[in-house]
């Protein structure tokens, strides 16, 4: 082999060693997101039946992405409700939530940065997490308050305006991936 050829296999072999260090976890059945909030009636929680997703890890997490179908999220109050939810975020233009990966941060416990979309707004959030091994693979738990207006969304209203939801919903996550 010439010389001209080493740089090349040098970096092909990094490459393929680097490739294998990092493991591909994918969400399991186990996993829970569900939202909650308020209303001038009654607070309320709704759950996201379907949640797609993967995580990259090696000595720590290295990518996430979340996907949820609007249409599988839904409320323990039937059909009016999921109506309405359905419509502030917006399902017809934006079937899906998701949510993309841009770095940890270790500094004050940890934080996992990325874009989350929700009805086709993407904001960057800083997720407050806890991560701990479970049986072939991570948990990564915790939650969010976001505001829906952040994201252009009006907060629903019933009977006339004379119900109305609050502005702040926590999102509350406990994300189990395992190996495949």
């Amino acid at each position: 082999m010439g010389m001209g050829n080493r740089p090349f296999l040098v970096t092909f072999l990094l490459t393929v060693l680097v490739g294998y260090s990092q493991e591909t976890y994918t969400l399991s059945e186990g996993s829970l997101l569900t939202i909650s909030g308020t209303s001038t009636v009654h607070s309320w929680t709704v759950t996201a039946n379907n949640i797609q997703g993967t995580m990259s890890y090696a000595d720590n997490i290295k990518d996430v992405r979340l996907q949820v179908p609007v249409a599988d999220i839904k409320s323990e109050r039937g059909a009016a409700m999921d109506k309405k939810m359905h419509g502030a975020l917006k399902m017809e233009q934006h079937p899906d939530v998701s949510f993309v990966f841009s770095e940890i941060d270790n500094s004050d416990g940890l934080s996992i940065k990325g874009k989350l979309t929700i009805a086709g707004v993407e904001k960057s959030v800083d997720l407050k997490s806890e991560i701990l091994a479970v049986d072939k693979g991570y948990s990564i738990k915790g939650a969010k308050e976001i505001t829906l207006q952040d994201f252009g969304m009006e907060p629903p209203t019933a009977m006339f305006g004379q119900i109305v939801v609050g502005d702040k919903v926590t999102v509350n996550y406990n994300l189990i991936f395992s190996k495949q």
